[in-house]
């Protein structure tokens, strides 16, 4: 993976050490956790977008508890 990566998280999570980071490579979004850098998901832009609206609907909400 390229080194060069300019890795993004939430403004949600300034001060949080663990927090999920997402960039944009080759026209795909790679997304990983802080704490464990080398472990990285892939998926396309359409695909993330749909994560962001469930969400954003609470549909994952029931994970929470």
């Amino acid at each position: 993976m390229n080194s060069a990566l300019e890795w993004q998280k939430s403004t949600f999570s300034s001060t949080q050490e663990q927090c999920v980071e997402i960039t944009e490579h080759a026209g795909q979004i790679l997304m990983r956790e802080s704490d464990d850098p080398g472990t990285v998901a892939v998926t396309s832009r359409e695909k993330f977008a749909a994560f962001i609206q469930g969400v954003k609907a609470g549909e994952f909400d029931h994970f929470a508890q």
